[in-house]
Protein backbone atom coordinates (compact mmCIF):
# COMPACT_ATOMS: atom_id res chain seq x y z
CA UNK A 1 0.00 0.00 0.00
CA UNK A 2 2.79 2.55 0.77
CA UNK A 3 4.35 1.45 -2.32
CA UNK A 4 1.08 2.70 -4.13
CA UNK A 5 0.93 5.87 -2.09
CA UNK A 6 4.40 6.38 -3.33
CA UNK A 7 3.56 6.28 -6.69
CA UNK A 8 0.76 8.16 -6.82
CA UNK A 9 2.42 11.20 -5.19
CA UNK A 10 5.66 10.79 -7.71
CA UNK A 11 2.89 10.70 -10.81
CA UNK A 12 1.16 13.24 -9.34
CA UNK A 13 4.63 15.28 -9.14
CA UNK A 14 5.28 14.28 -12.69
CA UNK A 15 1.96 15.61 -14.30
CA UNK A 16 2.69 18.88 -12.13
CA UNK A 17 5.80 19.07 -13.74
CA UNK A 18 4.64 18.18 -17.16
CA UNK A 19 1.64 21.28 -16.70
CA UNK A 20 4.71 23.86 -15.50
CA UNK A 21 6.10 22.92 -19.28
CA UNK A 22 3.15 23.75 -20.69
CA UNK A 23 2.68 26.85 -20.29
CA UNK A 24 2.68 28.38 -16.71
CA UNK A 25 5.16 30.65 -15.58
CA UNK A 26 7.81 30.20 -12.62
CA UNK A 27 5.79 33.38 -11.46
CA UNK A 28 2.08 32.32 -11.45
CA UNK A 29 3.56 29.31 -9.38
CA UNK A 30 3.95 29.32 -5.50
CA UNK A 31 3.12 28.02 -2.09
CA UNK A 32 -0.51 26.93 -2.07
CA UNK A 33 -2.84 28.88 0.19
CA UNK A 34 -0.18 31.18 1.64
CA UNK A 35 -3.10 32.18 4.00
CA UNK A 36 -2.49 28.81 5.90
CA UNK A 37 0.81 30.12 8.21
CA UNK A 38 3.45 28.29 9.63
CA UNK A 39 3.43 28.67 13.60
CA UNK A 40 5.40 31.55 15.24
CA UNK A 41 8.17 29.02 16.37
CA UNK A 42 7.82 27.06 13.23
CA UNK A 43 11.25 28.60 11.88
CA UNK A 44 11.42 30.98 8.53
CA UNK A 45 12.72 30.85 5.31
CA UNK A 46 15.79 32.95 6.57
CA UNK A 47 15.94 30.97 10.15
CA UNK A 48 14.70 27.49 9.96
CA UNK A 49 13.24 25.58 12.88
CA UNK A 50 15.68 23.00 12.63
CA UNK A 51 17.85 20.57 10.47
CA UNK A 52 17.42 17.18 8.39
CA UNK A 53 19.52 14.92 6.69
CA UNK A 54 23.12 14.35 7.44
CA UNK A 55 26.03 15.00 4.95
CA UNK A 56 27.45 12.33 3.67
CA UNK A 57 28.27 10.59 0.15
CA UNK A 58 25.50 11.35 -2.63
CA UNK A 59 24.56 7.21 -2.48
CA UNK A 60 24.80 5.06 0.38
CA UNK A 61 26.85 1.79 -0.18
CA UNK A 62 23.66 -0.26 -0.26
CA UNK A 63 21.89 2.46 -2.61
CA UNK A 64 25.12 2.26 -4.62
CA UNK A 65 24.57 -1.95 -4.27
CA UNK A 66 21.05 -1.78 -5.25
CA UNK A 67 21.33 0.26 -8.66
CA UNK A 68 21.39 -1.11 -12.07
CA UNK A 69 24.54 -2.60 -12.76
CA UNK A 70 25.26 -0.67 -9.53
CA UNK A 71 24.75 2.50 -10.62
CA UNK A 72 22.01 4.56 -9.19
CA UNK A 73 20.54 7.16 -11.23
CA UNK A 74 22.52 10.69 -11.13
CA UNK A 75 22.25 12.05 -8.03
CA UNK A 76 23.59 15.48 -6.47
CA UNK A 77 23.94 16.69 -2.65
CA UNK A 78 21.79 19.41 -2.15
CA UNK A 79 21.04 21.48 0.98
CA UNK A 80 17.24 23.03 0.51
CA UNK A 81 14.76 25.20 3.02
CA UNK A 82 11.17 24.78 3.51
CA UNK A 83 7.85 23.51 4.65
CA UNK A 84 7.47 20.13 5.93
CA UNK A 85 4.24 18.74 4.54
CA UNK A 86 2.34 15.49 3.92
CA UNK A 87 2.04 15.26 0.32
CA UNK A 88 -1.29 13.84 -0.33
CA UNK A 89 -3.43 16.73 1.31
CA UNK A 90 -0.71 19.36 -0.16
CA UNK A 91 -1.63 18.49 -3.41
CA UNK A 92 -4.92 17.67 -3.02
CA UNK A 93 -6.27 20.24 -1.08
CA UNK A 94 -3.61 22.95 -0.64
CA UNK A 95 -3.21 21.85 3.42
CA UNK A 96 -0.08 23.06 5.16
CA UNK A 97 0.75 25.24 8.29
CA UNK A 98 0.30 25.39 11.87
CA UNK A 99 -3.33 25.07 11.23
CA UNK A 100 -2.88 21.76 8.97
CA UNK A 101 -0.29 20.44 11.70
CA UNK A 102 -2.35 17.29 13.71
CA UNK A 103 -3.67 15.82 10.55
CA UNK A 104 -0.62 16.19 8.30
CA UNK A 105 1.05 14.21 11.10
CA UNK A 106 -1.82 11.96 11.10
CA UNK A 107 -1.20 11.28 7.64
CA UNK A 108 2.60 10.83 7.99
CA UNK A 109 2.34 8.16 10.48
CA UNK A 110 -0.15 6.81 8.26
CA UNK A 111 2.49 6.14 5.79
CA UNK A 112 1.35 9.29 3.40
CA UNK A 113 4.49 10.54 1.17
CA UNK A 114 6.71 13.44 2.80
CA UNK A 115 7.04 16.39 0.89
CA UNK A 116 8.72 19.61 1.48
CA UNK A 117 7.77 22.92 0.05
CA UNK A 118 10.37 26.46 -0.51
CA UNK A 119 9.64 29.56 -0.27
CA UNK A 120 9.34 29.37 -4.19
CA UNK A 121 6.60 26.73 -4.35
CA UNK A 122 9.15 24.26 -5.46
CA UNK A 123 7.98 20.79 -4.32
CA UNK A 124 10.36 17.81 -3.35
CA UNK A 125 9.63 14.80 -2.42
CA UNK A 126 11.39 13.65 0.76
CA UNK A 127 12.26 9.77 1.27
CA UNK A 128 14.67 8.29 3.45
CA UNK A 129 17.91 7.17 1.38
CA UNK A 130 19.31 4.37 2.58
CA UNK A 131 17.88 1.01 0.18
CA UNK A 132 18.03 -1.88 2.32
CA UNK A 133 17.44 -0.72 5.75
CA UNK A 134 14.48 1.54 3.73
CA UNK A 135 12.99 -1.84 1.79
CA UNK A 136 13.71 -3.46 5.53
CA UNK A 137 11.67 -0.95 7.44
CA UNK A 138 15.06 0.44 9.14
CA UNK A 139 14.19 3.61 8.75
CA UNK A 140 11.10 4.66 10.60
CA UNK A 141 13.04 7.68 12.49
CA UNK A 142 12.58 9.50 9.48
CA UNK A 143 8.86 9.37 9.28
CA UNK A 144 9.37 9.92 12.92
CA UNK A 145 11.22 12.85 12.61
CA UNK A 146 8.93 14.72 9.40
CA UNK A 147 6.20 13.93 11.87
CA UNK A 148 7.49 15.74 14.16
CA UNK A 149 8.46 18.91 11.88
CA UNK A 150 5.23 19.13 9.52
CA UNK A 151 4.14 22.37 9.29
CA UNK A 152 7.65 23.74 10.36
CA UNK A 153 10.30 24.90 8.21
CA UNK A 154 13.72 23.40 8.17
CA UNK A 155 16.94 23.05 6.56
CA UNK A 156 17.06 19.59 4.27
CA UNK A 157 20.18 18.08 3.46
CA UNK A 158 20.24 15.23 1.12
CA UNK A 159 20.72 13.66 -2.81
CA UNK A 160 18.32 14.88 -5.11
CA UNK A 161 17.49 13.21 -7.80
CA UNK A 162 14.76 13.80 -10.93
CA UNK A 163 13.32 12.42 -13.67
CA UNK A 164 10.61 14.10 -16.14
CA UNK A 165 9.62 16.76 -13.82
CA UNK A 166 9.21 14.46 -10.41
CA UNK A 167 12.11 15.51 -7.70
CA UNK A 168 12.84 14.06 -4.55
CA UNK A 169 15.55 14.43 -1.72
CA UNK A 170 16.73 11.29 -0.22
CA UNK A 171 17.87 12.07 3.46
CA UNK A 172 20.43 10.20 5.14
CA UNK A 173 20.76 9.52 8.72
CA UNK A 174 17.71 8.21 9.74
CA UNK A 175 18.38 4.05 10.41
CA UNK A 176 16.99 3.25 13.30
CA UNK A 177 19.84 2.56 15.61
Amino acid sequence: MKVLVCMIAAGALFVAGAQEKKGSSPKAQGILHPEMAIAPNGGTYEKPMGKMGEKGEVWSGTSMAAGVDGKPQAGKAVTQIGEIVDMSCYLQLGKHGEKHASCGKKCILAGQPIGLVTKSGDIYLLIDEEHDPRRDGQTTAFRKAAADHIGHIMEVTGTQAQHAGAKAIYVQGYVNK
